[in-house]
């Protein structure tokens, strides 16, 4: 394989920033229709470009990992969706370039890659201890350390796959174990006419083929890879065979053109989703926020309109047909009360960018004012008072778009229902209430950890929504059953159990990592409305995918008989009818059927079974090496080498073997026939073990012989004896002969003293 060529340094001159170049045909942009029908025979395998959309072809294309976790607040102790044991490649290796020095972009340079920690050795050991001693000063998150700092900057160094087993003190084990139990209510809001909700990715639709999920992104270096043109611009984008051609000039529009590419497939897969969920009897989803990747980046950001107003209005009015409602989630690290300028600008841009995601979807306006933002207020950053005066500052500077959609969230690390809920009532913000958050942040001196004693507060809570008229909401979400400390609580369990003691009307986020599959969980467990409309999958088995069609094995041609001349019109046309009936032909189905259950709506899968979302993967064993020629061909010339020895040296130890025994096979019986004896000394030596005797001539002594018919026998027949008896003295005769037998020659004569002609 050629190596492969270095990123050149594009000039201004060649490549100006304001050029217009008109962006290339991606084929994202229309579906292709697909035919009625298709046969193995006619069928193509399909060629993976650099433009597809779908992650399983094109290398450039991850999956965000804000949708695969239960919410996009959690930190990394959060395990997300494990694409691995669903069987889908995320150890696919993305290129990544070194950095661009792009002179059309006079301040831009990429940013810096963190070194990477080594895996091996006395510096990973030294790096482990190293950050093992930092996790042991933390007894929870943003708890004070021994020097009286805040630790709220400190990255998570714990495994995101890792089932609640996170180390932790012992001090905070035992503080953990001895809290007091929490209190819960026993009430449950039932019969249900809400809406459940889950959030920004559907699992089933996520591995269907093709996939379906509004959260494809990339990295930055596949943005600049893309701006150089393709190596062969008369022909369509390869994944290797056509790739951009660094080496000559890029140019930010081509850049633009593919992640504005990949920001349409997720608009465009919206509509599906939302159907699906529909037929399901779930009327509540949460968007992405990386739907539009780096929509709000400081550098690479851009605006949606109008290159995708289409596609997002097209969702919109779906939604609005539908009675469906749409939110979204802006991440952990958008705060608007940081003591930094750049975290306050950051955050600003966040917000537009998803205040302008809900514009353009042009929703009915009811359903437009339920389509809030919720934030989290942040860290404390030392100082509680001054983080709130920060808010309040930053807050009142923002558009009117965005204040009428922001909703403010109690937090699992610093924020609890008692320190916000008075903010929202002076800001006039509504406030939503997560359960699972409030049994590990709240007030002790006010209110007891559970259910029971937060129902008392929802009247203050309901009153910050029904200010602005929009319909309440509420998360609810439950930590794994192995978690103990409040750091290892703050992980979402795969599916919930129960439902909380909201009202009956709520609409309700289930915050799990199995997503619409907790969902489903909670409609059986309490029989809520479309509880029936879904069934249990068959494992690894889809029908409503539109597979390819596996390729007929080539036959051998038999040699046909002579035809006869007026037969070979009509012989030729039942071989043509017989070769198009074994063609296996399969049934395309149509765009608005694939993914969506099939007839028998099979989408249903248990708690821990995702690997049943894929077709059983074919682990293919290596053949056992056939005995003979065959096997010894396949051995490399070593093996070969070797096995000669060991068979030469087997050989000589069986040889040694025998002539210590003083046994010589065949060439011992032929001397020993080769001695004569005495007629009257004769006697007959046992050969083989036999199961028939015959008597002597004269003496009617029995002896042992080989199992043959007798010529000496008187009445010539074989009389049988028993084989325990033991030989006759002249046997004995016999052992003499074999000892001389040692010092005949190989070359004696053999002397036959058979005695023809005697009588029986």
């Amino acid at each position: 394989m050629p190596k492969r060529k270095t990123l050149s340094t594009a000039t201004a001159e060649s490549a100006p920033v304001n050029a217009s170049v008109p962006p290339p045909n991606l084929g994202l942009d229309e579906p292709k229709p697909q035919p009625p029908k298709r046969r193995a025979s006619q069928r193509k395998a399909p060629q993976p470009t650099a433009a597809s959309s779908n992650p399983n072809e094109n290398r450039n294309i991850l999956d965000a990992p804000e949708a695969l976790r239960a919410s996009p607040d959690a930190d990394g102790n959060d395990a997300p969706i494990n694409l691995g044991k669903a069987g889908i490649d995320v150890k696919m290796d993305v290129k990544e370039e070194d950095e661009s020095s792009l002179s059309e972009l006079s301040d831009t340079t990429e940013p810096p890659r963190p070194k990477r920690a080594p895996s091996r050795g006395k510096a990973a050991r030294e790096v482990k201890k190293r950050v093992l001693s930092e996790e042991s000063k933390r007894a929870v998150p943003c708890a004070k350390l021994k020097n009286g700092s805040i630790d709220v900057q400190t990255p998570q160094f714990l495994d995101p796959e890792a089932e609640g087993d996170e180390d932790a003190d012992e001090e905070e084990i035992q503080a953990a174990l001895s809290r007091p139990p929490p209190v819960n209510s026993d009430y449950l809001p039932l019969p249900w006419n809400g809406r459940l909700g889950y959030a920004c990715l559907c699992t089933y639709l996520r591995f269907s083929n093709p996939p379906v999920f509004s959260s494809r992104t990339c990295r930055i270096a596949s943005i600049l890879e893309n701006r150089h043109p393709l190596s062969k611009p008369n022909e369509p984008p390869h994944a290797t065979k056509n790739r951009p051609d660094k080496e000559q000039p890029a140019n930010i529009a081509r850049g633009q053109a593919f992640v504005e590419s990949l920001g349409k497939a997720n608009a465009r897969d919206i509509v599906k989703m939302l159907r699906w969920n529909d037929r399901y009897g779930i009327k509540f989803l949460r968007l992405s926020s990386e739907m539009f990747p780096f929509a709000s980046h400081p550098e690479y950001g851009y605006k949606l309109a109008p290159f995708v107003s289409e596609e997002l209005a097209e969702a919109g009015r779906v939604a609005a047909k539908l009675g469906h409602r749409l939110t979204t989630h802006p991440g952990q690290y958008t705060q608007l009360g940081s003591p930094r300028q750049p975290v306050i600008d950051n955050a600003i841009r966040d917000l537009n960018y998803h205040a302008e995601l809900l514009d353009l979807l042009k929703l009915p306006p009811q359903q437009d004012r339920d389509a809030v933002m919720v934030l989290h207020l942040g860290g404390v950053f030392g100082d509680k008072q001054a983080t709130l005066d920060r808010f309040r500052e930053n807050y009142a500077t923002l558009p009117e778009n965005v204040k009428k959609r922001i909703v403010l969230e109690n937090d699992d690390v610093s924020w609890s229902v008692h320190e916000l809920l008075p903010l929202c009532e002076e800001l006039n913000i509504p406030m939503v209430l997560d359960f699972h958050h409030h049994n590990i942040i709240f007030d002790a001196s006010q209110i007891r950890e559970g259910t029971k004693d937060i129902v008392d507060l929802f009247p203050r809570i309901l009153a910050t929504w029904k200010r602005k008229n929009i319909t309440p909401k509420m998360h609810y979400s439950e930590p794994t059953p192995s978690a103990i400390t409040a750091r290892q609580r703050r992980k979402h369990s795969p599916r919930v159990a129960t439902l909380p003691p909201c009202p009956p009307n709520m609409d309700l986020m289930i915050e799990a990592k199995d997503k619409e599959q907790a969902v489903f969980e909670l409609m059986r467990t309490f029989k809520l409305p479309g509880y029936d409309t879904f069934n249990d999958m068959i494992p690894h088995v889809r029908k409503d995918d539109n597979k390819p069609v596996p390729m007929p094995k080539k036959k051998t041609q038999k040699k046909k008989a002579k035809k006869v001349k007026g037969e070979d019109n009509d012989l030729n046309e039942a071989e043509e009818a017989n070769e198009s009936a074994e063609d296996p032909v399969q049934r395309v189905l149509p765009e608005d059927e694939v993914g969506m259950g099939g007839p028998e709506r099979r989408v249903y899968w248990p708690p821990g079974m995702e690997h049943w979302l894929r077709p059983v993967k074919k682990v293919i064993k290596p053949r056992e090496p056939k005995s003979g020629i065959d096997a010894d061909e396949k051995l490399a010339p070593a093996q070969k080498k070797e096995k000669a020895a060991n068979a030469s040296k087997e050989g000589a130890n069986a040889e040694e073997e025998v002539y210590a025994n003083g046994i010589k096979g065949e060439d011992e019986e032929e001397a020993a026939l080769a001695t004569p004896t005495p007629r009257s000394k004769r006697a007959k030596a046992p050969a083989k073990p036999r199961t028939e005797a015959a008597t002597s001539r004269k003496g009617g002594q029995s002896a042992k012989r080989i199992d043959m018919p007798s010529m000496s026998d008187k009445d010539g027949k074989d009389e049988e004896v028993d084989p325990e008896q033991p030989l006759p003295k002249k046997a004995k005769v016999n052992s003499v002969a074999k000892t001389t037998a040692k010092r005949q020659s190989r070359r004696a004569k053999k002397i036959n003293y058979a005695e023809d002609g005697e009588d029986g």
